[in-house]
């Protein structure tokens, strides 16, 4: 049932024999296709102002006040392109190969080419759209490293990569608005799709401000809607970032996969109290200077400047020598667990390990620090009030990024025709664990490069479809449903508050489908979540009404979806019985600790669907085959 649609050939030249095979739409008749882009980060600004670009009638829907304020921000510390400014040995195959081990051979040998392939060209679309990349004495942009990788492919514009990033997407999607060739709808959440005849043909959302809701409807849809790494609740990402675009897609027919390949950030700030809603990320990019360690003895009381070189553990340099500080983040994260749980943790809760730049301040001076990382370090001193260019950073793991998501084709379609999935939203890329500053250059290369051609394939075909028409009864049915839905939330009445469910949640996931997880913990995660679910649905109090604004409503929803795609995420990890990546099972690991794969039984991506009214989801598997790259074990070491 599943057809990846990977063309045939050498793996080197599939994207250009696909492009050269691929249908296109002459540009009078783009004007006659709507599209509908849901999400308006890197991946939707930019994907949003490629196809108006094209020609397409393009509507964007995202529930910020401005497309600025999307969460694309939050990746500061660069992105991965194989350019080879350093002349350090770096390719197109070695970025293929960093990406597909890093993520334990858990991915599609095709996209991870073809990410590694397009990648220089993302760079030069961001340079020529104002994006100021880092450049060293000589004008040539600066690279540095990140986690996983031993060259240096990373560009940076100090520590607001992302900003900067979104800021020139942004600046592109804007003028196609002030064109007329793209519209916003800022302050809109999609709460339901629509399908006609089998095709995705619109969506149904509620303008935030008023209640109102609306039906619009398009030839195609493109979900651009970033990771639910937020139904852990305390996490790196935004408060208002979620799920429920994906989970009301997968409830109308598109199916999810490896939805418990969930990242967890070695670099964050440690959580400081009970009542905290979110972590703060630090960048990835400190572990290019700073050194990571915790005393050797447990309790330590000392100001960490007072414990001499010989009682501290450099524990990544000690167990990773080739790597170091930057073996990858799962790795590094579940390293930092491991101390903590030993009793080796630091900060007034014991809950973090040391990031130390006294050796880097040492080496190149404070200036030269301050001038890769300065707002970061502002930032850290800000929220602590600890100067890290005199005291170690204390950070800690924290629920990031999620490379699983909708489970998408070569062209970046789902399982239902004409709903594409791109960014942090789909499964393609990353496999199992993601390297640092891979995801910046998935959200580009999808929606500047890969979108714009595949979803002109599909559209070829839809020209003499004419305007799709919202009186059609599935507009109907789908707005029923969906102010059903919202009544529902509103009328429980019950005494706690979709954020104390949340909570709830965020703590059964954290506990027991974390860093590390277990037969007998996904097992009984999946019962905690029924009971959780149950209570909500007799107990959740949502106030005001759903035609005004209110936060409450939006949130329940949210906290709703979450709870299933919970369940999901157990009963994904209980089906594979192997460690890879970030998903590491505690039954399978190697006698010094490390993940044990098994690539007879689970060289598969796992894919889920069918889901609802009580029954329990079903297994589809995409066999993976590796022509080019053989999987081998992923050491770094």
């Amino acid at each position: 049932m599943l057809d990846s649609k990977i063309p045939k050939g050498p793996l080197f030249d599939k994207w250009e024999e696909y492009k050269s095979k691929a249908k296109t739409v002459s540009p009078a008749n783009k004007k006659k296709l709507d599209i509908i882009v849901v999400g308006a980060g890197l991946a939707g600004a930019s994907a949003s102002a490629s196809l108006a670009e094209l020609g397409y009638n393009v509507k964007t829907f995202f529930f910020q006040d401005s497309s600025r304020r999307a969460h694309s921000v939050a990746a500061q510390g660069g992105i991965n392109a194989a350019k080879n400014y350093q002349n350090d040995s770096d390719t197109v195959y070695r970025h293929f190969a960093d990406t597909l081990k890093g993520g334990d051979f858990r991915a599609r040998e095709a996209n991870v080419y073809r990410l590694a392939e397009i990648s220089s060209k993302v760079i030069d679309q961001a340079v020529a759209q104002g994006v100021p990349f880092a450049r060293e004495y000589g004008g040539v942009l600066s690279n540095r490293s990140f986690g996983g990788v031993q060259v240096k492919r990373t560009f940076y514009a100090r520590g607001q990569t992302g900003q900067q990033m979104l800021l020139g997407a942004y600046s592109a999607f804007m003028r196609q608005v002030a064109l007329g060739s793209a519209k916003e709808y800022k302050r809109h959440e999609m709460l339901d799709l629509v399908v006609i005849d089998g095709k995705a043909r619109g969506i149904i959302a509620r303008d935030l401000v008023t209640g109102n809701i609306e039906r619009h409807g398009a030839h195609a849809v493109i979900l651009a809607t970033g990771g639910y790494g937020k139904i852990y609740y305390l996490s790196t990402l935004a408060i208002g970032s979620n799920a429920s675009a994906q989970w009301k897609v997968h409830k109308r027919g598109a199916y999810m996969a490896g939805v418990s390949w969930v990242q967890f950030h070695p670099t964050c700030l440690p959580q400081s109290g009970d009542y905290q809603s979110k972590l703060t990320l630090m960048s990835e990019a400190l572990r290019n200077d700073g050194r990571i360690w915790v005393p050797e003895k447990k309790g330590e009381e000392r100001s960490p400047n007072d414990i001499p070189e010989e009682e501290r553990d450099y524990y990544l340099e000690r167990k990773y020598p080739s790597f170091g500080n930057l073996a990858p983040r799962d790795i590094a994260s579940r390293s930092a667990k491991e101390q903590i749980d030993a009793g080796l943790g630091v900060g007034g809760n014991k809950n973090a390990v040391f990031l130390d730049f006294k050796d880097a301040v040492k080496e190149h001076g404070e200036n030269i620090i301050r001038e890769r990382y300065g707002n970061l370090f502002r930032m850290y001193e800000k929220i602590t009030g600890v100067d890290p260019y005199k005291q170690p950073m204390m950070i800690s793991p924290a629920a990031h990024f999620t490379m699983g998501g909708l489970w998408v084709d070569y062209e970046l379609m789902t399982t239902i025709p004409g709903l594409f999935a791109i960014g942090e939203a789909n499964f393609s890329d990353h496999g199992a664990n993601r390297l640092g500053a891979n995801s910046l250059l998935q959200a580009s290369v999808d929606a500047y490069f890969v979108v714009p051609v595949t979803i002109g394939n599909y559209l070829a075909d839809e020209i003499k479809s004419g305007k799709v028409s919202i009186d059609h009864p599935a507009f109907q049915e789908a707005e029923t449903k969906v102010k059903e839905g919202l009544d529902r939330l509103i009328s429980i009445k019950g005494r706690n508050s979709a954020e104390c469910y949340h909570r709830r949640l965020g703590e059964i996931l954290w506990n027991n489908v974390g860093l590390v997880r277990s037969k007998e913990s996904l097992e009984r995660a999946i019962v905690l979540l029924e009971e959780v679910r149950e209570d909500f649905w007799h107990n959740l109090l949502v106030s005001g009404r759903a035609d005004e604004i209110n936060s409450e409503l939006e949130k329940a929803g949210r906290v709703a979806d979450y709870l299933e795609l919970g369940s999901l995420m157990a009963y994904d990890a209980l089906d594979r019985e192997e460690s890879c990546g970030a998903h590491f099972r505690a039954e399978y690991q190697t006698e010094e600790g490390e993940a044990s794969r098994n690539d007879e039984k689970y060289s598969y991506v796992s894919v889920w669907g069918g889901e609802g009214d009580g029954k329990a989801p079903e297994l589809f598997k995409e066999e993976l085959t590796f022509d080019v790259l053989k999987p081998i074990v992923r050491s770094y070491k």
